[in-house]
């Protein structure tokens, strides 16, 4: 919903708002915020608050350090977990450079872009992202530990499953703060969760994606659990995904296809930004996350699967990225190859109907796969000219240099 300055103010005052929280993303999309009092709020409406951007990861060095933050309105929301009395809200803010221009490393800025290109061509994307993640013992210091909270599995439910609480509070956490869960459950690894929300525009999405991290962190830690969403948090356990649903519209068979299409002709290159850690890499090729460049109805064992839905639901899951992602990068890229896809009119090629974790190495010599490490997926977005074109040479780097 959209609110004027005005509306905010007068929000503050009424509500008892003594802090507002600036928030943002580095480039790798690890949260970050500064803090002011709700007395300087007006001027960050109207100059932005001044930060050292040379301490944030792809924000430049000491020569260039100063950049501005600048709070979003309709962003705003109340921290349910902050006390009732001088009570904190939290407002995505945009980032500038001090003459105004907008700095090229806001990857949330870059998704406002793509997804102004789209629909200058005529599509409109909605994404929904489907989140897992470990829960784990704090040692007496409240430092995390690897050992999981219990040794449940898929589907599990209480007493076996100790993060049933856990996952209901950070639901009714995300709902008083304006996203909804769709669904929430005990996933394959001991102590691995899943919450799901559902689908939205990509930049409310990516908002989604990024609030559900920190209301996850927050909620384990209040309740003597520490949070892990690291791809691979134990060698012989599965390993976390960020599970990317994805729709177009219109929705005509042709555009939906081709979508695809794009999407997998430009995955490789799309990877590093997707997986972008080393251990990223010890995830995928196993417990169901893809290594192969294929795709199929409803099979798990593939990169592109399209689950069994139909009408407004109807949509593709990309199953390779892990929440190591920043969303908001990864939404821009994805709108972007499948943009690509839809212009030139890509052809599906054939599905693959057939498990590929079991299936003969014959067999899988004839598919295309992902980077086998960080090192190639870095090398290959860096040759890349649609990455090139779609992103700043700064954030390029950022990412392909080791």
């Amino acid at each position: 919903m959209a609110f004027s300055r005005d509306e905010i103010m007068q929000f503050i005052r009424e509500e008892d708002i003594k802090f507002i929280r600036l928030a943002f993303c580095d480039v790798f999309g690890k949260r970050k915020n500064i803090s002011i009092v709700a007395e300087e709020l007006p001027r960050a409406f109207e100059h932005g608050i001044a930060f050292d951007a040379s301490s944030i990861a792809g924000f430049g060095d000491e020569a260039h350090s100063d950049l501005f933050l600048h709070p979003e309105p309709e962003t705003i929301v109340a921290l349910p977990w902050r006390p009732e009395h001088g009570r904190v809200v939290r407002m995505i803010s945009g980032v500038t450079y001090p003459d105004g221009k907008a700095f090229e490393g806001d990857t949330r800025a870059l998704l406002k872009s793509a997804v102004a290109r789209a629909k200058a061509k005529g599509c409109t994307f909605r994404f929904g992202a489907e989140q897992e993640f470990y829960l784990f013992r704090q040692d007496d210091a409240g430092n995390p530990t690897k050992e999981p909270c219990d040794s449940a599995g898929y589907m599990d439910i209480a007493p076996e499953d100790r993060g049933e609480n856990v996952r209901r509070e950070v639901c009714l956490t995300l709902e008083q703060m304006g996203v909804r869960p769709e669904s929430s459950h005990h996933e394959m690894g001991p102590g691995q969760n899943e919450i799901d929300c559902r689908y939205a525009d990509a930049i409310t999405a990516a908002d989604h994606a990024v609030t559900l991290q920190t209301v996850v962190k927050t909620v384990a830690h209040r309740n003597g659990y520490w949070a892990d969403f690291s791809p691979k948090p134990l060698e012989d356990a599965p390993g976390n995904g960020l599970h990317i649903n994805l729709s177009v519209q219109p929705c005509a068979e042709p555009a939906f296809e081709a979508m695809i299409a794009g999407i997998l002709a430009h995955s490789p290159e799309l990877t590093v930004f997707l997986n972008p850690t080393e251990n990223s890499y010890l995830r995928l090729g196993k417990n169901k996350a893809p290594r192969y460049i294929t795709w199929s109805q409803e099979n798990r064992s593939q990169l592109v699967r399209i689950p069994a839905a139909e009408g407004e639901y109807r949509r593709m899951e990309l199953r390779s990225p892990d929440p190591a992602a920043n969303p908001y990068l990864a939404f821009a890229l994805i709108i972007d190859a499948a943009l690509d896809g839809i212009e030139r009119q890509l052809r599906l090629p054939p599905q693959t109907d057939l498990n590929l974790f079991t299936a003969d190495a014959a067999t899988l010599a004839q598919y295309r796969t992902l980077p086998g490490s960080l090192a190639e997926a870095r090398s290959i977005a860096a040759q890349s000219a649609f990455i090139r074109t779609s992103l700043p040479e700064a954030l390029v780097n950022a990412y392909c240099r080791p």
